[in-house]
């Protein structure tokens, strides 16, 4: 498996998916409290949520593998990686979801190779990879959600009722 990742130290790996997640969880949220569909911010809340478990369980690896070592997030991440930006309103929903759709590729593509930095059958090993297949799901969520914008008039249909209690 060829590592384009292979020039950058562990650090900074861990310090570019801290910071990922961190951005994505934002991008998700502010998606989430745009979003006028229960169903979809419902989804879109489930994300963010995901984003904020990897990004918790990353910095316990890292606290685990650099005892005593601070985690100082950079404002960009050092090892290259897709960033979603929410520019405005004026910005289709979709377009931006399509955006979200490639971040969450090249995750799994940077948690797969990530993954490989560490021994077969260490508990980083399996995390890592399996973050990477968790990022498979959440770009097949998003794939499912974008093609249901895409047929605008199944997100028509407005239903703020839906998660109220009785």
């Amino acid at each position: 498996m060829t590592n384009r990742f292979k020039d950058y130290s562990t650090d900074d790996m861990f310090l570019s998916a801290v910071k990922s997640e961190v951005d994505s969880k934002a991008v998700y949220q502010k998606l989430a409290n745009a979003a006028k569909n229960a169903f979809l911010k419902d989804r879109l809340n489930f994300l963010a949520m995901e984003e904020d478990k990897h990004r918790a369980k990353l910095e316990e690896m890292f606290r685990k593998r650099s005892p005593g070592k601070t985690m100082v997030l950079p404002d960009k991440t050092p090892v290259p990686m897709p960033v979603v930006i929410v520019p405005d309103e004026n910005i289709p929903v979709s377009e931006i979801m399509a955006k979200a759709m490639e971040a969450e590729t090249a995750a799994g593509e940077f948690y797969k190779s990530f993954a490989f930095r560490f021994k077969k059958g260490s508990e980083e090993r399996k995390v890592l990879m399996y973050f990477s297949i968790m990022e498979r799901g959440h770009f097949r969520l998003l794939e499912n959600e974008k093609k249901a914008l895409d047929k605008k008039e199944y997100f028509e249909i407005v239903w703020p009722e839906m998660n109220m209690g009785p």
